[in-house]
């Protein structure tokens, strides 16, 4: 699940802290790019949670500004609320992570990088594990990059990867992770400083 980073909504520290949570991160996925639904269709998404805790997450979400309930459906005698993300669609905005300090980025690094242990670790407990036949990876780039560069390279990465989000569960699909870490190394010399630095 990505950290969107984008212009809108604030964000204070401690709920940057309650949405890097594995459930939550999983509903905030379900939802992306305009998505609605009801807690009965998140579940359907979500079928490993217990019901109990599933509406206990999306009420702290919503309480929290994170979610938004855009309608509520008449449903047999009842009310059924329908959840989007808030319209401007961030979930954290530059301005937050600047006031972010390095231990808070330490942190928020460290829970998502825990989350993936916790999945992973699910996966491979598996009877008749077969990574091949699974297609799993997991490999590291280095690259040379201008900041532009880099902002193209994820973009048509995140294209390709709004346009596989669409896929609606079924018999023929499993649910895949895909993570994604871009950080440029420490310090800020070019290839070509560094090159001169040599001579």
């Amino acid at each position: 699940m990505r950290m969107l980073i984008r212009g809108g909504l604030p964000i204070s520290i401690k709920k940057a802290e309650m949405i890097l949570h594995p459930i939550r991160m999983r509903i905030i996925q379900a939802l992306i790019n305009g998505s609605r639904m009801t807690s009965q269709q998140i579940q359907e998404r979500l079928e490993d949670v217990p019901q109990a805790t599933m509406y206990r997450h999306l009420k702290k979400m919503v309480d929290a500004g994170v979610l938004e309930v855009a309608e509520e459906i008449p449903n047999r005698g009842t009310l059924e609320k329908v959840y989007r993300l808030p319209e401007k669609g961030a979930i954290i905005s530059a301005e937050d992570l600047k006031r972010a300090s390095p231990e808070d980025h330490l942190s928020f690094f460290m829970n998502y990088a825990a989350q993936i242990i916790g999945e992973y670790g699910n996966y491979v407990k598996q009877p008749d594990l077969d990574l091949v036949q699974d297609g799993v990876s997991y490999r590291q780039i280095s690259l040379y990059l201008s900041d532009e560069e880099n902002i193209q390279l994820l973009t048509a990465l995140w294209e390709i990867l709004m346009k596989a989000i669409q896929n609606q569960p079924d018999e023929n699909r499993r649910r895949r992770l895909i993570s994604i870490i871009d950080f440029p190394q420490s310090g800020k010399k070019t290839a070509q400083q560094q090159r001169e630095d040599l001579h």
